[in-house]
């Protein structure tokens, strides 16, 4: 399938980014360092034409703060969709990752816990990850920006570049970066 042109942000640091703590579909309010990365995706966005770009946020504040910052005088208004929102973790929402029980030590950073996302107890899972982020896909109708979280961010550029959930981990992250996805291609800029 072709998808329009898009950006895609992930929102900035939170408290909780910097405990190591999941989020989930909880939340908490950007660090000072959040700010200062959903600033950055603004000075990044200002150099690209955004004429005929829609904006969608996922509600969830950490995402919502960050757009309000990153996309301040470069969009009319930004809609949120709820398709939009982090993967949802089950009972280890609120919690470190060194809490999670794996068994798995050092398993700290989102980068190097990024396959735990599947086996949450209670979670959604990256099927109906995917499967949501497919149908918010599937209803645009042109150009967009998108500012939502770190998996759901990688789900939805797994299904633009046509790769399989299990390559998820294949894709960078980061806080503070904007993906531009066209005709297939993911550039970081």
């Amino acid at each position: 399938m072709q998808y329009p042109a898009l950006y895609i942000l992930r929102h900035g640091q939170t408290e909780w980014n910097a405990q190591h703590r999941i989020q989930g579909s909880l939340d908490s309010p950007l660090t000072e360092l959040g700010r200062a990365q959903a600033r950055m995706q603004h000075e990044t966005l200002r150099s690209c034409d955004l004429t005929g770009y829609r904006a969608f946020c996922s509600p969830q504040g950490r995402a919502f703060h960050t757009a309000s910052i990153a996309l301040e005088g470069q969009c009319a208004r930004v809609d949120t969709d709820p398709r939009l929102v982090e993967i949802g973790v089950g009972e280890w929402e609120g919690l470190c990752r060194n809490e999670l029980g794996t068994g798995l030590a050092g398993e700290m950073s989102e980068e190097s816990a990024l396959h735990l996302y599947d086996r949450a107890p209670g979670g959604e899972g990256f099927l109906a990850l995917r499967n949501r982020c497919a149908a918010f896909l599937s209803d645009l109708s042109g150009p967009a920006v998108l500012v939502t979280h770190g998996v759901t961010s990688r789900m939805l550029r797994l299904i633009i570049l046509n790769m399989g959930t299990h390559e998820i981990a294949d894709l960078p992250g980061g806080q503070g970066i904007v993906f531009h996805l066209s005709g297939g291609l993911q550039t970081k800029l």
